[in-house]
C-alpha cells in the first residue's frame, strides 16, 4: 500500500522561503518518479517539479524551487525560495512506478498525498 504524507506548509511573505516533504511509506523512492503539483482555487491543478534520476521543473518555478529526493529516509523535498503570491496554491506530491516520461502530467501519476497549503502574502 502506497501512502504519500505531505508537511511543512504554511503561510510565508513574498520574497520567503519553505521547505516542503513528502514522506513515503511502501515503496522505495530510488529511481521511481516522484513529483510536486499544486492547486490554487478555480485553477486546474499544474505540475511544479519532478524527480527520477534527473529533474524537470516548471518554467514558472526554474531558479527558485528545487526538488529532491532522501533515499535513506525514503522522503521528497521541495524546497522553495524567493515566493510569490503566485506561488499561493495547495501543494501535492505525487508518486508512480517507473519513469518521468511527460513528467509534469497530472494523468501520469497514480498516487497522490492529501496535500499541504502554502500562503504567500505580498
Amino acid at each position: 500500500q502506497v501512502q504519500l504524507v505531505e508537511s511543512g506548509g504554511g503561510s510565508v511573505q513574498a520574497g520567503g522561503s519553505l521547505r516542503l516533504s513528502c514522506a513515503g511509506f511502501g515503496y522505495p523512492v530510488n529511481s521511481n518518479c516522484m513529483a510536486w503539483f499544486r492547486q490554487a482555487p478555480g485553477k486546474e491543478r499544474e505540475g511544479v517539479a519532478a524527480v527520477s534520476w534527473i529533474t524537470y521543473y516548471a518554467d514558472a518555478v526554474k531558479g527558485r524551487f528545487t526538488i529532491s529526493k532522501d533515499y535513506a529516509k525514503n522522503t521528497l523535498y521541495l524546497q522553495m525560495n524567493s515566493l510569490k503570491p503566485e506561488d499561493t496554491a495547495q501543494y501535492y506530491c505525487a508518486f508512480r512506478w517507473g519513469g518521468c516520461s511527460e513528467a509534469l502530467s497530472t494523468s501520469k501519476y497514480t498516487y497522490w498525498g492529501q496535500g499541504t497549503q502554502v500562503t504567500v502574502s505580498s
